[in-house]
């Protein structure tokens, strides 16, 4: 790991200084490689999908693990697009004269290597490498044993297109141990690695978290809130809390609770309740909610605190704005909150006072993704405060250094 570490950090000087052309011609190459080798990208995929199922993984997860057809052009697809994104690195921002003619500015910049480990998903390795290149830094990646053997050629085919463009191959480095020891090695190697990105389940975040002495970009839970205030288009409120609830049960975008002030709830519960009973969705609800929808049980106070990441959903009648805000500071995990309003002071209050990375206004929590905020891709959502906050794309990959240009000028 310190061998790899150490090529990090010579490729990370190398790559930071690297322009556009040079760049998006290794994305494109890699892109071809994808392509090019599918059949063997697809041998090499068998074997973990043959181990995957021999240690009985579930149906889920050896989907995600597969590198289709679809899933391989798709990735193909996503190099060419980041390859045509703006070069984030270089840009000037807030450029202002001072009094003496000191011109002082600020510039984006890589943050220099970032390590990234992640869990079942090959195409993680593409979309991280890719971003990474792109934003100007060097990466190292470690995905879990699953797919040891499809991050592994695929690590080479990235390798193989930096190399295409003359960049240097180890800007880019898929680490092919599967032995846990190198996840708690990566995190502590601070004389390489400037930050950290955990992209998994709860307990790789947790582990990472308590280990890591790099800073960490990570989010442990997606505890979501929807919000029904008082002055919400009923129609539109319904529309809103059933797609952040459905879409997909298993992102951490996903509605976990739904509030609905009591001016609302005997309108609006009802048939809320009954669309989602017959969605296949269990709804645990507070006394008011179980007076109002016949199809919910009682809530315990560790639903509140619970991301499901399934059909299963928390409710809860609250009597005010107040109420409502109270309720996700207490129990959100800063993650994505929404409220839906045509009271425009109820709005932006509620956007000014929830301290989450993302908060909406009449939109469903499960746009809670870079590509749905034009980033193009992300690396993962971030609930940081420091740094990168929500979806972190190519800028959150980078991070902004004072440049100061003057003639001559003496401070007296």
């Amino acid at each position: 790991m310190r061998r790899i570490g150490a090529s990090a950090r010579a490729a990370a000087r190398l790559v930071a200084r690297a322009d556009d052309r040079a760049k998006a011609a290794a994305l494109r190459a890699m892109a071809a490689g994808l392509r090019d080798h599918k059949d063997w990208l697809q041998a090499e995929n068998a074997k973990d999908l043959e181990a995957a199922r021999a240690n009985g993984l579930d149906a889920a997860m050896v989907d995600r693990l597969t590198l289709s057809d679809k899933a391989l052009g798709l990735m193909a697809a996503g190099l060419e697009q980041i390859a045509a994104m703006p070069d984030p690195v270089g840009e000037l921002t807030e450029t202002r004269t001072r009094p003496n003619g000191m011109q002082v500015a600020r510039m984006r910049v890589p943050l220099g290597v970032i390590a990234i480990v992640y869990e079942s998903r090959p195409n993680v390795t593409i979309d991280a490498a890719a971003l990474c290149l792109k934003s100007g830094n060097a990466t190292i990646l470690r995905g879990g044993s699953e797919a040891i053997h499809s991050n592994t050629a695929l690590g080479r085919i990235v390798r193989a297109g930096l190399e295409a463009a003359g960049l240097p191959a180890d800007a880019v480095q898929v680490v092919e141990t599967t032995d846990r020891a190198a996840v708690g090695k990566l995190a502590t190697m601070t004389e390489f690695v400037d930050v950290i990105v955990p992209r998994g389940g709860k307990g790789l975040i947790k582990r990472l978290s308590e280990e890591a002495r790099v800073p960490v970009i990570k989010h442990l839970d997606g505890i979501c809130h929807v919000y029904v205030d008082r002055d919400a288009d009923l129609a539109k409120a319904h529309t809103i809390a059933f797609n952040a609830k459905t879409y997909r049960y298993g992102i951490c975008g996903a509605m976990e609770t739904l509030l609905v002030h009591a001016g609302v709830a005997r309108a609006f519960l009802p048939p809320m309740g009954q669309a989602l009973a017959e969605h296949g969705v269990e709804m645990r609800g507070c006394e008011r909610t179980l007076a109002l929808v016949p199809q919910a049980v009682p809530a315990t106070e560790e639903d509140w605190d619970t991301e499901y990441l399934g059909p299963i959903l928390s409710i809860k009648v609250v009597d005010d704005l107040d109420q409502a805000i109270g309720h996700i500071e207490a129990h959100g995990s800063r993650h994505t909150d929404s409220i839906v309003t045509e009271n425009l002071s109820a709005a932006r209050r509620f956007q000014r006072e929830v301290d989450s990375s993302s908060v909406y206004v009449n939109l469903p929590t499960c746009f809670a993704d870079g590509y749905e905020y034009g980033l193009g891709a992300e690396i993962g959502i971030s609930t940081n405060k420091l740094h990168a906050r929500g979806p972190v794309g190519l800028e959150g990959l980078t991070t902004l250094k004072w440049i100061l240009t003057g003639d001559g000028q003496t401070r007296g």
